[in-house]
């Protein structure tokens, strides 16, 4: 009794390896087949520069948060005053942040002093937040002490003020410069409160990587804020930083027992939860519309093959005739079709990696093609178009269009070994 080849015997790959390279008018690979290994590594491509680009986007838009802001802010319900006003600062910061600090996971609480002010030199003004903030508070801010982002000395802020990149351009300041800061609720005096201004050094200059924080805060060491905005002895709130971010509502109750009576809190997530539920939600279409293009890129690859199962059809006769099983000619075809789909898939895994690589020259190249102005960081956030490779997002567009070659495949490979070999012969 004759012994059963395994499957994807040599032999197969043989067949199937003189079919791929044969020429077309031997009846060999067709032009759909060349379009469908293109369509394939184009398609793979632009799902995973996609996928690098959204995670890079979110990885860069939450470590600007993480860097430059509060993961907590610790803050208290109003009470009011004598005066019929509703007080909202907190007389004993330093033991309320005493407190927070013994919070397992907490690795620091600061007091802040904030207020929105609007700050001039020579003939330009522009509206800031300023946060009033202790130096060593502010030097544990990886975005804003950033030495390789950050000009002149931040060792000095107890001397001046420190303001960031984009107020800086708005006001046309340098390093050592004097700016004024202008406050509407200043000094109170028989005839009404007049505005407080109060003239700065400009110590320090940082840049978080975001435009909206560039372009609107201004840091104040801790005493003066106190002074300027009329906080004697109080702070607004207080900044509290925690091991591990992402996890930060698993701290919200330890906080508020930390806290005390009064205590309300606001973590990062809360602050920037819709927007981030925005991206996964981005995230998701932008997959399945990616998705479908590599669906239809794969479906060429049943064209070619159904066009080379048509020329080899003399070819399956003689093979079937000579004793050769169903099961090897659909393996011979299949092998023909998901070669493609795999090469496809090699060549397009590469160009997106290497796309996620050199994204900064790329996009240079194309900005300065285009004349510039193609990123605007007004509008997007940020100030580059960032791209983060994650295996993950490799192995999923990589699954995704084997998984798609491999499924498209069977069906034309099915017709092949079903085709009657004396049907196949009749008129050859």
């Amino acid at each position: 009794m004759a012994k059963t080849p395994p499957p994807f015997a040599a032999f197969e790959w043989m067949i199937a390896w003189r079919y791929l390279r044969a020429r077309r008018a031997e009846g060999g690979v067709s032009v759909m087949t060349w379009i469908s290994l293109i369509g394939i590594t184009l398609a793979v491509f632009a799902l995973i520069a996609t996928l690098a680009v959204r995670s890079g986007f979110r990885a860069e838009f939450v470590d600007t948060i993480l860097g430059a802001n509060a993961h907590v802010t610790v803050y208290q319900s109003g009470v009011v005053t004598e005066n019929g006003r509703i007080d909202r600062t907190i007389a004993d910061y330093d033991g309320m942040a005493a407190r927070l600090r013994t919070v397992e996971g907490v690795t620091r609480a600061a007091p802040l002093v904030k207020g929105q002010v609007m700050v001039n030199l020579r003939s330009r003004n522009a509206g800031v937040e300023v946060f009033g903030i202790q130096l060593e508070n502010l030097k544990e801010l990886p975005r804003i002490a950033d030495p390789e982002t950050g000009r002149g000395d931040i060792e000095r802020f107890g001397e001046g003020i420190a303001i960031g990149s984009g107020v800086a351009q708005e006001l046309g300041v340098l390093v050592g410069d004097r700016i004024k800061v202008i406050s509407p609720n200043g000094v109170k005096t028989a005839f009404g409160t007049s505005p407080r201004i109060n003239a700065y050094e400009v110590v320090y200059i940082f840049s978080a990587g975001r435009y909206d924080i560039d372009r609107t805060r201004v840091y104040l060491p801790f005493a003066e804020a106190q002074s300027f905005f009329n906080r004697d002895g109080v702070a607004d709130e207080i900044e509290v930083m925690v091991e591990e971010p992402e996890h930060v509502d698993r701290l919200v109750l330890d906080l508020l027992q930390a806290g005390g009576d009064r205590t309300l809190i606001w973590t990062w997530r809360d602050a920037s939860g819709g927007f981030l539920r925005a991206l996964e939600v981005e995230d998701n279409v932008m997959f399945i519309i990616l998705s479908i293009l590599v669906l239809i890129a794969a479906m060429n690859i049943v064209s070619g093959l159904i066009m080379l199962v048509k020329n080899k059809g003399r070819d399956i006769g003689i093979l079937r005739t000579m004793g050769l099983a169903e099961g090897s000619v659909l393996r011979v075809f299949f092998i023909c079709g998901a070669f493609t789909g795999f090469l496809g898939t090699v060549l397009g895994v590469a160009l997106g990696c290497l796309f996620a690589i050199y994204i900064d020259p790329l996009f240079a190249f194309v900005n300065y093609m285009m004349g510039g102005g193609v990123w605007d960081p007004s509008i997007r956030g940020i100030y580059h178009l960032p791209a983060k490779l994650e295996f993950g997002d490799v192995l999923s567009a990589v699954c995704l269009s084997l998984g798609l070659s491999f499924v498209v495949t069977i069906f034309p490979a099915r017709r092949a070994a079903r085709m009657n070999p004396v049907e196949a012969l009749r008129y050859e």
